[in-house]
């Protein structure tokens, strides 16, 4: 059986979608529906169970699984980078992992979780995975995805069967319910085609033109294939970058979609809210070198046809799901 925590979120919902496609359906998903509207990522995938993540944790540790799991896959976490309850985000983001990571190896079974690029922060010692001394968390989620990759880091769990992964800007299908913390692309769409005007914070950085803060933009698809193969490869552990290894502005993100639609890129620059200005990032862009080393690696789509793929099968599209 496959454990896969955060299985009704963005990313969760499409490696669930490649799990179903490679016939696995022995997936007890873990995740707390709530209202959110997210229980739609689940239509029309397969799977063993649905789970709240409090009740998982005591049957886990109560040993009502057995020897039954294979992997835990753990993507599950609080995201909302705006978050200000600290003591709510490490609860979640590091006491809960630590918590199934400590189950895990005292069982013997592979845990692959998920990580951000927030945690490297402003990125000015660049973002090799294993230097800590790059790490510069600039809000309080950050905060608490650094906290657990340390701690992983500490106790030598990257020497085991524990791998971990540091998503970059990830952008596709299935995160509609993500409200403010949705993809700079979904949000274009939304903005291009009702009000055609793309609204982009100013930038406070004299480095920086407006709309010229860059991300590494890596599309889902790519994300979950990266996924699939470490789920298949049991031999490779430690911390690794997913993205695509090249920083975009945010205004390609806003000509890329504009060109799908054939309308015109309008933009709008406006003020940041000033409690943001010194957590934003201005540039992230994966380092890709110890990824490329494995079986793992993918080649990772383009802006431009990861944009198109998403808009125009999904977003203009009457099945927006994956």
């Amino acid at each position: 059986m496959i454990v896969l925590t955060g299985g009704a979120g963005f990313i969760g919902s499409c490696f669930l979608r490649r799990l179903n496609d490679a016939g696995i359906r022995d997936v007890l998903v873990v995740d707390r529906l709530g209202k959110s509207p997210k229980w739609r990522n689940l239509v029309h995938k397969q799977f063993r169970d649905l789970i709240d993540p409090a009740t998982f944790l005591t049957k886990l540790q109560q040993g009502e699984y057995g020897n039954s799991i294979e992997v835990i896959v753990h993507l599950g976490a609080r995201t909302d980078t705006t978050e200000q309850d600290v003591q709510f985000l490490v609860e979640n983001n590091f006491s809960y992992s630590c918590a199934l990571l400590e189950y895990a190896h005292r069982m013997n079974v592979r845990f692959i979780y998920a990580s951000s690029a927030a945690t490297y922060g402003r990125g000015e010692q660049g973002f090799a995975e294993e230097d800590w001394s790059n790490r510069e968390p600039l809000n309080a989620y950050a905060f608490s995805k650094y906290l657990f990759d340390f701690w992983v880091y500490q106790h030598h769990y990257f020497q085991s069967s524990t791998v971990g992964l540091i998503f970059f800007n990830v952008y596709g299908p299935n995160e509609y319910h993500k409200g403010a913390m949705a993809s700079m692309v979904f949000k274009a769409f939304q903005q291009l085609r009702t009000t055609g005007v793309v609204r982009l914070f100013k930038s406070y950085h004299p480095a920086y033109a407006d709309g010229e803060q860059k991300r590494d933009f890596v599309y889902v698809k790519d994300v979950v294939e990266v996924l699939w193969r470490m789920l298949k490869h049991p031999e490779i552990s430690g911390l690794y970058n997913v993205g695509t290894g090249v920083a975009r502005s945010w205004n390609d993100v806003v000509r890329s979609v504009a060109t799908v639609l054939g309308v015109e890129p309008r933009i709008e620059y406006v003020d940041m809210p000033e409690e943001w200005r010194e957590q934003y990032q201005y540039f992230t862009q994966a380092d890709l070198r110890r990824l490329q080393q494995t079986p793992a690696m993918v080649a990772f789509q383009t802006l431009e046809v990861g944009v198109e793929d998403y808009v125009r099968n999904y977003l203009m599209s009457r099945q927006r799901y994956w």
